[in-house]
């Protein structure tokens, strides 16, 4: 149980960390800057779902193969929701086409690149807990 717990709230912190992320790329226009609408306010109804997948999404943790390479488990891992986000939740939830095209040409990459954080700070997070 402990585990759990650990993965979860270190899934948390990784969805915190990626959604600063997120949020710093649409304050300072880079997203905008190549063509991508992802620019959300940081606000507490925006915030809070983000943290409580990104705990969610932590416990996939439990089952990881990769104990020693701390890169590649959160890099491997980080493609879950990725793939989710892309074929799942863009074209079906929101809306905005498969792998959220309408949004921008770059959008899967920077998609992509967001979750990375996610991965590898979740990664990071579990590793310097024990």
């Amino acid at each position: 149980m402990n585990k759990i717990l650990v993965f979860f709230a270190a899934g948390c912190l990784g969805g915190l960390a990626n959604s600063i992320v997120v949020w710093l790329f649409g304050d300072f226009g880079i997203t905008s800057s190549l063509g991508v609408e992802i620019s959300p306010a940081l606000t507490p109804n925006w915030l809070y779902p983000r943290i409580v997948w990104g705990g969610l999404w932590g416990l996939v943790f439990v089952f990881s193969m990769f104990k020693s390479n701390l890169l590649l488990k959160g890099t491997v891992l980080s493609l879950l929701p990725t793939i989710v986000q892309l074929f799942v939740v863009f074209p079906f939830q929101t809306h905005k086409g498969m792998a959220g095209l309408e949004l921008g040409l770059y959008t899967p990459v920077f998609v992509l690149f967001f979750n990375w954080v996610w991965g590898v700070v979740t990664a990071l997070t579990i590793k310097f807990q024990k």
